[in-house]
């Protein structure tokens, strides 16, 4: 498969949240508003990518020769917290109202199952090094592209004439149900 291919799956059609519904909390807590969504877009493609590959590498060279593979959850988890920790410093020193904006979503990310998911799964998929690298950007990506989308449409939907029981995370949830299903028809499981 080439590397463009391996991109347009990891990006759209194996999407993290719409078709692995993975880091579904910060999704639905993060997208209200466009600004703080590229804000935790950009910081889940930072940890997505760098995770996954200090994760590949720790396994190739260290888990599996020494037989421990057991140790990759908890292994996975201090990689991805560290990187968290770096990015949440970075952020609170250089672009503060990014860092306030995020607020507790910022630490969350450390438990956000689409960072240790796609760690996790490039591990066990046995991908090459480029590979591991191309995908997990492309699947950080996809989580940027699908949250920035999805903040555009909630900030349109804040003034559109819906009815009063379904404002807020009824019609959110809706729309993020539309938003998955077109993605698994491309997918082609639907």
């Amino acid at each position: 498969m080439s590397i463009i291919a391996w991109i347009v799956e990891a990006t759209l059609i194996q999407n993290v949240i719409l078709s692995r519904f993975l880091g579904t909390c910060p999704f639905l807590g993060v997208s209200t508003k466009r600004e703080s969504a590229v804000g935790m877009g950009l910081a889940v493609t930072l940890v997505v990518g760098i995770s996954a590959i200090v994760a590949w590498v720790l396994d190739h060279y260290l888990l599996v020769p020494f037989e421990i593979k057991y140790m990759r959850t908890i292994v996975f988890i201090f990689v991805i917290a560290g990187l968290v920790q770096i990015i949440e410093m970075f952020l609170k020193k250089v672009i503060p109202s990014l860092y306030k904006s995020l607020g507790i979503y910022l630490p969350l990310i450390t438990t956000n199952c689409a960072v240790l998911g796609m760690a996790t799964f490039v591990t066990t998929q046995n991908f090459e090094f480029l590979k591991t690298v191309v995908y997990s950007f492309a699947s950080g990506f996809g989580f940027f592209l699908v949250i920035y989308i999805f903040s555009a449409l909630r900030e349109k939907m804040e003034t559109s004439p819906i009815p009063t029981p379904f404002k807020g995370i009824p019609v959110a949830l809706i729309t993020a149900g539309l938003m998955a299903m077109i993605v698994a028809r491309f997918a082609g499981i639907v």
